[in-house]
């Protein structure tokens, strides 16, 4: 036993060190990525493109979207998946627009959207945990029921805030440093999360439960309870991305957050998040979402049709996902 032990401790951490040099190359790739579609944007409308206020304007779209795609990489990295991060958002920032909440002024409408988003999570985290249905069923199932009640909450009408303190932070004079208040949050929970998944043992648990639940399972860890967490979390950050979005319109409606799970499932895939769990990153994930959301920027800035966008989303992520693979197969020989 003193012979082999050293002999494949070596060899472990080898490929380890590899992984995680080809997470540094991915990362470097998307941010390469990144500076062509900067320059690419600054060459076609470059008065339009590279102007502060375009440039504060695609970082703000990118903090609602990105404050999801946190909470589904990790729900991914643990091998599952959330179908309702869209509706949820919906949800919550109906619900948080209400006559009835705008009341309690500030306070209300923030504990509102993460309220509803934790409730949203936890139904979630309950079905695929502790009722052992499949995550596309139970989020699936969330995502339409989610919509509905959205729907019935405001009967298909627009729900203007008037909460003076709320719309403030939308206004360039709430700027910090010319940064955007939703900007600023955005980076605390991309921090946060980095923190959680590379420093911490519930990180380590979630990147355990993704690439074997069973030897988890035979580790000690509580495998349903993680999962459970996995979901309150992701519908945390749906919370916050509902508030987000609603200091960003300024209005509630039912129609908010579609298609965001695409999106943030998307975002975390070319980020080089494993759809079959076992690895996560939180960096390429920031990064997929400003490459998704630089991208839409530059396509309206051509008034190119939304179609054509959607066909160079969709080659991006077959790109990444053939990569995944690639990447998979050379770590495992």
């Amino acid at each position: 036993m003193t012979l082999t032990t050293p002999a494949k401790a070596p060899a472990q951490d080898g490929r380890w060190r590899a992984i995680g040099v080809r997470a540094d190359i991915r990362n470097l790739s998307l941010l390469g990525v990144l500076v062509v579609l900067i320059a690419v944007g600054g060459l076609t409308r470059p008065a339009e493109f590279l102007a502060t206020s375009n440039l504060q304007l695609v970082l703000t779209q990118a903090s609602v979207i990105g404050v999801v795609t946190v909470g589904m990489t990790f729900v991914i990295t643990s091998g599952g998946i959330d179908l309702s991060v869209g509706a949820i958002v919906a949800l919550a920032s109906v619900w948080a627009t209400t006559l009835a909440t705008q009341e309690f002024g500030f306070a209300g409408i923030l504990f509102t959207s993460i309220a509803v988003g934790l409730g949203c999570g936890l139904v979630n985290g309950v079905l695929v945990a502790y009722g052992r249905m499949v995550p596309f069923i139970a989020t699936l199932a969330m995502l339409a029921s989610a919509r509905g009640l959205a729907l019935q909450i405001t009967d298909g009408r627009t729900q203007i805030v008037t909460v003076p303190s709320v719309l403030d932070l939308g206004v360039p004079d709430a700027y910090v440093l010319g940064i955007p208040p939703l900007v600023l949050v955005f980076a605390a929970v991309t921090a946060a999360g980095w923190l959680l998944l590379n420093r911490t043992t519930f990180g380590r648990r979630t990147i355990a439960v993704g690439g074997n639940p069973e030897a988890a399972r035979l580790a000690g860890i509580d495998v349903r309870r993680q999962r459970l967490l996995l979901y309150l979390l992701s519908g945390l950050c749906c919370g916050i991305a509902a508030f987000l979005l609603v200091v960003l319109a300024g209005s509630g409606q039912n129609t908010n957050g579609n298609l965001y799970e695409l999106d943030a499932i998307a975002a975390a895939i070319i980020g080089g998040t494993l759809l079959s769990g076992g690895r996560g990153t939180i960096v390429g994930s920031v990064l997929g979402v400003l490459v998704f959301t630089t991208i839409t920027n530059i396509f309206a800035l051509n008034n190119l049709q939304s179609d054509v966008q959607q066909i160079a989303k969709g080659a991006i992520i077959v790109a990444a996902v053939l990569v995944q693979r690639r990447t998979v197969r050379d770590s495992e020989t």
